[in-house]
């Protein structure tokens, strides 16, 4: 069973820049999927970016494409989502999350895809 603990969400003012982390319980880095997600109240759960492990292929939402940044320490099992250029629009509890065995590739936003999930983190944009 892999535990996913986020941390960093805050309150900023549009344009600030916040740093999440999600910190897993084993190393999941070796064969895993791993993706930030977020949900605003009254809309779905959106996929915000994702990094197959293995090769440190990216992906990211439209949304999000020159401001956010995913990365990973896999020494200490550390999931990261460098976040710039806040806009209110990005006010959302963060999600990290993690698919055993999948590469990330075809519908990597898809929630269902995945099987273990942190608590979450807000993050508030004003």
């Amino acid at each position: 069973h892999v535990q996913l603990v986020e941390s960093g969400g805050g309150s900023v003012q549009a344009g600030g820049s916040l740093r999440l982390s999600c910190a897993a319980s084993a190393d999941i880095y070796s064969a895993h999927c791993m993706t930030w997600f977020r949900e605003a109240p009254g809309k779905k759960r959106e996929g915000v970016a994702s990094i197959y492990a293995v090769d440190g292929s990216t992906y990211y939402a439209d949304s999000v494409k020159g401001r956010f940044t995913i990365s990973q320490d896999s020494a200490k099992n550390i999931l990261y989502l460098q976040m710039h250029s806040l806009k209110p629009e990005d006010t959302a509890m963060y999600y990290c999350a993690a698919a055993p065995g999948y590469r990330c590739n075809g519908g990597w936003f898809y929630s269902v895809k995945y099987n273990y999930w942190g608590q979450g983190t807000q993050v508030t944009v004003s």
